[in-house]
């Protein structure tokens, strides 16, 4: 039997890959930003929340959409990661656009305003960067 193209074996390899790469991007949103998410969260703030859920939004429609142009596993991980590499960019230029106010400072102090926009661009954004994806 090809597992190759048996699709509950695609499907579960799938699935693995993504979590652990939600994983590892999930950390490298916790390093470039200033707050720690799970403690902010845990404490309820409700804008960190949202911005984090943003993200998982994100990386979770890239691949979505990866998955869903690309065979093999190996070219899905890579589109996935150069996807969220793009994400990634997108909250920086977002914080650059913005010089009057520090983004995760404002997040950080639970300002559900700006933890909202964070959410949309992150939501936003990785559907044009889904549809971009071969």
């Amino acid at each position: 039997m090809d597992v190759s193209h048996n699709p509950f074996i695609q499907t579960a390899a799938n699935y693995s890959v993504v979590v652990l790469f939600l994983v590892i991007f999930l950390a490298v949103f916790e390093v470039v930003t200033r707050y720690q998410n799970w403690v902010e969260i845990k404490k309820g703030n409700l804008a960190v929340a949202m911005a984090t859920g943003g993200k998982i939004f994100g990386i979770a429609n890239i691949f979505r959409y990866s998955i869903g142009q690309n065979d093999s596993l190996p070219q899905m991980m890579a589109w996935g990661l150069f996807g969220f590499v793009l994400l990634l960019a997108g909250y920086f230029i977002f914080e650059f656009l913005t010089p009057r106010f520090n983004i995760d400072e404002e997040i950080e102090n639970d300002n559900r305003a700006v933890g909202l926009i964070s959410m949309v661009i992150s939501i936003g954004l990785s559907f044009v960067i889904g549809s971009g994806i071969d």
